[in-house]
């Protein structure tokens, strides 16, 4: 198998790669699909299970797909997407991802991993303990204006996911609360447009290069997906509950891990 090969791995190691990869993944999915940053568990449990960097970021981006996919969907059924902002920003967003995935593949793997661990601490501290704001659509844009706010707001969040990735769909729900003027539920349905739009960016730069684990991106796509459906009903019904709890928890046991290898 190609990933037994890539990693030098027998079965046992294999196995012990799922079961690292695919909780954890489902835990993002969930998280993801309520508040963004499901990249922040995502990511790094690649990079736990001893991936090169750019096959982390092209597998991660093969699941993403369709568990961000899996959440667009929720929210399109319940009714809570602005669409007019989400296809503005899901343009701008594209051509965005496309960018940043392709700087992404011309920077050292190991320089790239060690910026990854770098950044990680100040994006979940973002992700964490930002207050978003707009409970009401009160100061919604509307014409020209929320086309190019909307624009931009794809544009920036989609290159920071193409290179980076974690804490994107955080950036663009706060870009939309904050900027466009929608409410946080709204907001988040609109996330997951222009997060799938950046995602089928970047994955396609990244599976044209050869950087997808296929053999890891399957299962992972439908635990991820599994996460995704769970977390976006309970957003839908409830809000952002306790999974900030949930997230502290994590990102320091993989943030500690992931300093130590770097150091």
């Amino acid at each position: 198998m190609e990933i037994l090969e890539l990693l030098n791995l027998d079965m046992a190691g294999l196995i012990q790669v799922y079961l690292i990869v695919c909780p954890l993944v489902f835990l993002a999915g969930f998280i993801d699909s309520i508040a963004g940053g499901g990249g922040l568990i995502a990511t790094p449990a690649y990079m736990l299970a001893g991936l090169p960097m750019h096959m982390v970021l092209g597998t991660n981006k093969a699941m993403s797909v369709f568990g961000t996919s899996v959440s667009m969907f929720r929210y399109i059924k319940s009714g809570n997407i602005h669409w007019r902002a989400a296809i503005v920003a899901a343009i701008g967003s594209f051509l965005g991802s496309a960018v940043g995935s392709r700087v992404a593949l011309m920077i050292d793997a190991d320089a790239l991993k060690t910026f990854f661990v770098c950044i990680l601490p100040f994006v979940a501290l973002f992700v964490l303990f930002n207050k978003k704001k707009g409970d009401d659509n009160s100061k919604l844009l509307d014409g020209s204006k929320l086309n190019a706010v909307a624009f931009m707001v794809g544009v920036v969040t989609g290159a920071y996911d193409g290179l980076i990735g974690p804490g994107a769909g955080t950036f663009m729900i706060f870009g939309f609360t904050m900027f466009v003027g929608l409410d946080y539920i709204k907001s988040s349905g609109c996330a997951k447009v222009v997060n799938v739009a950046s995602n089928i960016s970047a994955f396609i730069t990244f599976v044209m290069a050869g950087k997808v684990i296929w053999a890891l991106a399957i299962p992972a796509a439908a635990f991820n997906m599994a996460g995704s459906y769970l977390g976006s009903g309970y957003a839908i019904k409830y809000g952002n509950k306790l999974v900030k709890k949930v997230l502290i928890v994590v990102l320091i046991g993989i943030f500690v891990k992931l300093a130590i290898d770097v150091l």
